[in-house]
């Protein structure tokens, strides 16, 4: 059985259903389980349980500070390992990201995945196109970013990540002992702003700071968001590679149009 954590989460609930949808037997984990789902708590080692499952898809639980996302990560590897799962498939960060805010508890976690005797594979996802649509600003006339008039981001669309995993759990031997880099096609604010048919301001990366920090979000979220536009601004994440298309046997989803729909999805009312 395979079995995918975070399974009430965007990218989680997607790689299960993809599962399901080429038939493999496959279960998801939440601390929150329903539909069958497995209780899975990683603050909770001692209930971790993964009998019966031989295939374990670790969505990364990054939704906190690195030492916690770490410790999670750790706790359900030693799981994995204690009760004989045969392989272990990772959703990581592209390997264009090391500088990024949030990197360190990817690549902790890459030691760890390599480390605890278990066959794996590392699938190094990329940014979503969902997120880079997500973060434009509307304002005006047209919609602002710190992403810079020129800067581009290899964006993937959160699906194709999804179905990657499934095609990955679905036959890990294949796969076994492979770090992928899955990433898209680059795309810029300007190119979604184009599309949309309003214009694109750039803003600077310290007046960005200052929206944010204005904005209730939690203390580490801050630095993850300035450093990904500083690095879609200064060239460091539109670097393309055939991983994905090679894994999905087909061309990947156009990010532009994702990134569009989802800016488009929080646009003003006489923008719509």
């Amino acid at each position: 059985m395979i079995l995918v954590t975070g399974a009430n989460g965007n990218l989680g609930s997607a790689t299960l259903a993809a599962l399901r949808a080429r038939g493999a037997i496959a279960t998801g984990g939440s601390r929150t389980p329903g539909d069958g789902k497995r209780l899975l708590d990683f603050d909770e080692p001692s209930g971790i349980d993964l009998t019966g499952v031989s295939t374990l898809v670790l969505i990364s639980a990054g939704y906190a500070e690195d030492d916690q996302v770490i410790r999670r990560h750790a706790a359900v590897l030693d799981a994995a390992a204690r009760d004989g799962v045969r392989h272990v498939v990772y959703t990581s960060l592209t390997g264009a990201g090391d500088h990024l805010g949030f990197a360190l508890a990817h690549r902790a976690t890459e030691r760890l995945v390599r480390g605890r005797g278990v066959p794996w594979t590392i699938l190094r996802n990329g940014l979503y196109a969902e997120l880079f649509g997500g973060l434009l600003m509307w304002a005006g006339s047209g919609v602002e970013s710190a992403f810079g008039d020129s800067g581009a981001l290899a964006a993937v669309a959160r699906a194709d990540l999804a179905e990657a995993a499934a095609v990955v759990a679905a036959d890990p031997a294949r796969h076994s002992g492979r770090t992928y880099d899955l990433v898209g096609t680059p795309i810029t604010a300007a190119g979604v702003a184009g599309r949309l048919g309003v214009p694109h301001r750039t803003i600077g990366l310290g007046e960005y700071r200052r929206r944010l920090h204005a904005t209730p979000l939690l203390p580490f979220q801050p630095p993850m968001l300035v450093s990904i536009a500083a690095s879609v601004r200064h060239g460091f994440l539109d670097g393309t590679s055939p991983d994905l298309a090679d894994i999905l046997g087909r061309p990947v989803r156009d990010p532009l149009a994702v990134a569009v729909a989802t800016a488009s999805a929080t646009a003003p009312q006489a923008f719509r």
